[in-house]
């Protein structure tokens, strides 16, 4: 298997320029692979969110803030002051998929490029560092392991720029599209509660021994995880800060406001490209299989 070449540093902006320029929305990635986290004004989405996220926002912020919802085409944008010292530490190129009208399938190893091509058509492939990513026209929801190895990385996604690939791109094929129907169609458990306010509050968790200082202190961690995990693992994360924030509560009388936490990690694992309904899921399971438990 080829491996990608590595993209210079000094040519990453002229990279984005030219992708821009076939309107492909761009923006840098940091060390890691992961993008430039939020400004002090947009942390927590306190801004309300960009234009084009999920749950529309009034965010205008200059910088490149909220990850994929801030890839763009404008070139004002790419090279203003605002991103200029992003791209002076960035990495590499990201893009929007979605934006592009394209899909990514994310193959993150060999068994999972073996199982390409016996299971989907061929289009246009790009090596990665361990697989391959196969693009097709079209956009779809994004979804994080359809099965071992694969990712699926459209909309409210992003992915790296590794080149410009091999052979024709195929239109999306309904094998691809049948991956995320699959997952979506996995029952969800019971939800953890019925009322789901936005964040953790003391007023709703009138019978919870710890302060509000640990709580916080635990779930920062726990959406810290999330955010490690934009290219995939976010799910698990999701699961794991869940289970572990959940477990701390098995002493308490209650009510603990799990609810507020609940929302807080699905929010952050959407906010790197989780589906909600995935999200959720990973969530709720997590939670319960903490409360499930003998304390």
């Amino acid at each position: 298997m080829t491996h990608p070449t590595p993209i210079r540093r000094d040519n990453l902006l002229a990279i984005a320029l030219r992708l821009a320029s076939g309107s492909v929305p761009v923006l840098p990635l940091r060390a890691g692979k992961g993008p430039f986290g939020n400004c002090p004004d947009c942390v927590d989405n306190a801004c309300g969110g960009r234009p084009n996220m999920k749950t529309p926002g009034p965010c205008a912020c200059p910088r490149p803030c909220h990850a994929w919802a801030a890839a763009s085409i404008d070139p004002a944008v790419l090279t203003s002051p605002a991103w200029t010292r992003a791209w002076e530490h960035a990495e590499t190129v990201a893009y929007h998929p979605g934006g592009a009208g394209v899909t990514v399938v994310d193959l993150d190893d060999t068994d999972a490029v073996a199982w390409a091509r016996t299971a989907l058509p061929p289009t246009r492939t790009v090596a990665t560092t361990r697989g391959e990513h196969w693009i097709y026209r079209g956009a779809m929801r994004s979804a994080n392991k359809v099965r071992p190895g694969v990712d699926i990385k459209s909309s409210m996604a992003y992915a790296r720029w590794l080149g410009p690939g091999t052979g024709p791109m195929t239109v999306l094929p309904s094998t691809v599209l049948a991956l995320v129907e699959r997952e979506e169609s996995t029952p969800a458990r019971a939800a953890v509660d019925s009322s789901t306010p936005t964040r953790w509050d003391r007023s709703v968790a009138t019978g919870c021994r710890h302060t509000p200082a640990f709580i916080r202190t635990g779930l920062e961690r726990g959406l810290d995880n999330i955010r490690a995990h934009p290219e995939q693992g976010a799910g698990t994360a999701a699961y794991g800060a869940a289970r572990f924030l959940a477990s701390r509560h098995t002493a308490c009388p209650g009510p603990c406001g799990l609810d507020g936490i609940a929302e807080e990690l699905i929010g952050a694992a959407v906010a790197v490209g989780v589906p909600a309904p995935y999200a959720r899921r990973c969530v709720t399971n997590g939670m319960n299989a903490a409360l499930g438990a003998v304390a």
